[in-house]
């Protein structure tokens, strides 16, 4: 019998980016940053573990992403609405980038990953705003 994964965090986007979102879509500007704002809400969802980060998103949630945390080389972190929720960019082997946006309790979430890291891309990554 393997370790049993444990759930940090599994749910969508902070609510606060679609408020603000939704707020800012009251002018013809802000109605691409809306839109973007109600996909998010609708379709996309993060599950972080003792074991991966796992994003469902794109159109209809079809697209799921995993990433064990040895495959991470680097996490640069964004605070956003006041410091509620935060953006992330998660760099793994090959050069490839995972974007996580709007995330919820994001430094605890940080923190978290943080730990799992490996010593060298623990030294490397770090939040801006924090």
């Amino acid at each position: 019998m393997g370790i049993r994964e444990e759930v940090l965090y599994d749910g969508g986007p902070h609510i606060g980016d679609l408020i603000v979102n939704l707020l800012i879509g009251l002018t013809v500007v802000g109605l691409p940053l809306t839109v973007g704002a109600v996909i998010r809400a609708l379709w996309l969802r993060f599950r972080i573990t003792n074991r991966r980060i796992s994003v469902t998103g794109g159109w209809m949630g079809r697209d799921r992403t995993d990433i064990v945390y040895s495959d991470i080389l680097k996490i640069v972190t964004v605070p956003r609405g006041l410091g509620l929720w935060g953006d992330m960019v998660i760099t793994v082997r090959g050069g490839d980038r995972l974007e996580l946006r709007a995330v919820p309790r994001f430094r605890q979430v940080y923190d978290y990953i943080r730990e799992r890291l490996s010593p060298e891309a623990q030294k490397v990554s770090g939040s801006l705003g924090r």
